[in-house]
């Protein structure tokens, strides 16, 4: 077993990306996968979302950075087969430090210990292009950007595009893109399905079916320190990500995921 990588990227904030982040990580487990998901972020909200307090200095990912080993920095998750590494906000100043001394191969070092022992690593790095984010995307096998359906955030999608060229032609030729999930949508609108029509216009066959709604469960769920599945199973949120893991994974057939207790 090899760990496939995922980034979650946008370099914009409030486009739903540690949401998704943690409720894809949490469906995959829920369909008997092995998953981790590295809080790569100094916000933290990764970690507190799944129920952890941001560690204190040299607890989490900027420990992993700076040559902790990876197995000492894991904290398993109340979902069955998801673990976590935490970030805290001392992730902050590794931006600095890698800028002062480029290094995009950190990240795709220290995980390499734990690629046998993962169906899949999951990445949420910070709403930036800066040196952390770079650093994922080298590490990364594909990345998946969450999209609001909103006109204004196209323009930043086009960016992000380019850098992933960038990455592609430099580090990490073997990156792809696994496509655009749209988040955020609402149902009978009419700014949503132009904005859904023009981005798979642009990016044919690499925008997901799936989309993900405004939702008050996945909105409540990370006050709770929990997955949006494990807070309300049966919440549009909830039964979004799940469909998403099942569209990801190429699942076809009803499934009926290992849900919470």
């Amino acid at each position: 077993m090899t760990a496939r990588i995922i980034a979650l990227a946008n370099q914009k904030g409030g486009v739903g990306k540690t949401t998704s982040a943690i409720n894809l990580a949490a469906s995959l487990a829920m369909m008997e996968k092995l998953v981790l998901l590295v809080d790569f972020d100094p916000q933290g909200h990764s970690t507190t979302g799944l129920g952890f307090p941001k560690p204190d200095n040299r607890a989490g990912s900027y420990a992993l950075m700076k040559g902790a080993p990876v197995e000492a920095l894991i904290l398993t998750t109340e979902v069955p087969m998801l673990q976590v590494v935490p970030a805290g906000k001392d992730l902050a100043q590794l931006e600095f430090e890698l800028f002062e001394l480029p290094e995009l191969q950190v990240l795709r070092r220290a995980l390499q210990p734990v690629l046998d022992k993962f169906d899949y690593i999951l990445i949420d790095p910070p709403p930036s292009l800066g040196m952390i984010t770079l650093n994922a995307l080298t590490a990364a096998d594909e990345v998946i950007i969450p999209m609001p359906c909103e006109f204004l955030a196209m323009d930043g999608l086009a960016e992000l595009v380019e850098t992933i060229r960038r990455i592609q032609a430099g580090p990490n030729a073997a990156l792809k893109l696994g496509g655009i999930l749209l988040t955020m949508a609402e149902e009978r609108t009419n700014l949503g399905s132009a904005v859904a029509s023009e981005v798979r216009a642009a990016f044919p066959g690499k925008v997901f079916q799936t989309q993900i709604p405004r939702n008050i469960r996945l909105a409540e769920a990370p006050s709770h320190g929990k997955p949006v599945a494990f807070y309300d199973l049966r919440s549009k949120g909830a039964q979004a990500y799940l469909n998403l893991a099942k569209e990801w994974l190429g699942i076809e057939e009803p499934l009926i995921p290992r849900g919470p207790a």
